[in-house]
């Protein structure tokens, strides 16, 4: 499959190159053939309306525009491809790539530095992506960057990053209750696990790896709001079962809006 860079055009994504993906990302053996169809033909979408471009020397080839493709569909099976109209870029670095920051302290002094990502979403702007990332271990069971990335993209599709994708008046007050309370809930288990470090372990050090994998999300799930969504997303997905044991409110939340239980669809986490 060659996807043209002049006019685009409808691109089918046959059966061989279905199977591919299932067979590199197990979540989706979990879809019946209704969703298959819809996926496929998302995917086609998606792959005719936005552009690929590698940095640092990377050039993404075609395995690499599906594998992103479908994990960019995946949340919008339901959905649709609207909240994604506001971009066309995709940047795919070969690993993790430095973003440079200036913040100011409560005195007024301005700080720069190097902030090393995974990815990053532009709002209105394009999404930043590392491959090593997309393609190799995660930094949890559950992680998907891709997923993460683009659950931003739903979530700032309203103008705001703040957890909670565009929806009625009713659903967002209920949305905001719910992913707030286990907002909080997350950020008061991390806090009590982080406490009970033992002295000679660094929070930050792989040493402390084994007690983070206590928690039903990764850490930086805490950081915020919108990160917490982000997070949330991609345990929703990609392995749902701690997600749905440890937020069964949000859980319920998250299929609503996403139209799909993973959890009784037969989600394969293998």
């Amino acid at each position: 499959m060659i996807w043209p860079l002049g006019p685009r055009r409808p691109l089918a994504i046959d059966a061989s190159a279905w199977q591919a993906l299932t067979e590199s990302l197990p979540y989706l053996r979990g879809l019946d053939d209704t969703q298959v169809a819809r996926m496929r033909t998302l995917i086609a979408g998606f792959l005719s309306s936005k552009t690929f471009s590698g940095a640092h020397g990377l050039e993404p080839d075609d395995a690499m525009r599906l594998t992103i493709a479908a994990q960019a569909c995946l949340p919008v099976l339901h959905i649709g491809l609207d909240p994604y109209d506001d971009f066309v870029e995709i940047v795919v670095y070969p690993s993790a790539f430095a973003v440079r920051r200036k913040v100011t302290d409560d005195d007024g002094l301005v700080h720069e530095y190097d902030d090393v990502l995974a990815g990053e979403a532009m709002d209105g702007g394009p999404v930043v992506l590392s491959w090593d990332d997309v393609a190799g271990p995660g930094r949890a069971p559950a992680a998907n960057v891709v997923i993460h990335e683009f659950a931003h993209k739903l979530d700032m599709a309203d103008g705001d990053a703040d957890g909670c994708p565009p929806m009625p008046r009713a659903a967002r007050t209920r949305w905001l209750e719910t992913l707030h309370a286990a907002y909080d809930d997350f950020v008061d288990a991390l806090d009590a696990l982080e406490a009970a470090l033992p002295g000679d372990v660094d929070p930050e050090s792989e040493a402390a790896d084994a007690w983070y994998a206590d928690l039903p999300l990764d850490p930086y799930a805490a950081t915020d709001e919108a990160e917490f969504f982000a997070v949330a997303a991609e345990a929703f997905f990609v392995e749902p079962q701690p997600l749905a044991q440890a937020f069964p409110d949000l859980y319920r939340r998250f299929v609503e809006y996403f139209g799909r239980d993973p959890m009784a669809t037969g989600h394969a986490a293998d």
